[in-house]
């Protein structure tokens, strides 16, 4: 049974990249599962840090583009959508090259608050990124 409202294609999730920063990041929703979306990107000189490493900043940006699509797939998307409030990430292993695949999962979807655990991988599938990143459902602007 799918946690998602309506039907969600990965085409739709990636008309929503359109013109925005994950759109310069390269974010590419590859996966909708039941309970679970899956974004890349690429790691590139656009989202390395000085030091030739993916930066901490670029894997947050992944996980709360991926977290805040999330939220918006599991609300009436005519009238709410979810807006960031809280983000943490914990940096495990450096990405110098390559792609890197973020999941997305619930912890709790409540009424106004929804929290979420996205997990980052490099290519060979190691863990790089942990993040957990809460949203708060508001309505739409109109």
């Amino acid at each position: 049974m799918s946690i998602w409202k309506g039907t969600i294609t990965t085409e739709l999730l990636n008309d929503l990249n359109k013109n925005t920063l994950g759109q310069f990041f390269e974010i590419n929703f590859t996966e909708v599962g039941p309970d679970y979306l899956k974004a890349t990107m690429p790691v590139t000189n656009k989202n390395k840090q000085p030091f030739g490493l993916l930066h901490g900043g670029a894997s947050v940006a992944l996980a709360e583009t991926i977290g805040s699509v999330a939220s918006w797939c599991v609300v009436n998307r005519d009238m709410f959508m979810g807006v960031g409030v809280e983000i943490n990430a914990n940096h495990i292993k450096q990405v110098t090259q390559g792609s890197v695949t973020a999941v997305c999962s619930p912890i709790k979807i409540g009424g106004k608050i929804h929290i979420w655990d996205i997990k980052i991988y490099d290519q060979a599938q190691e863990l790089c990124c942990i993040s957990r990143f809460t949203t708060m459902v508001v309505p739409k602007p109109k």
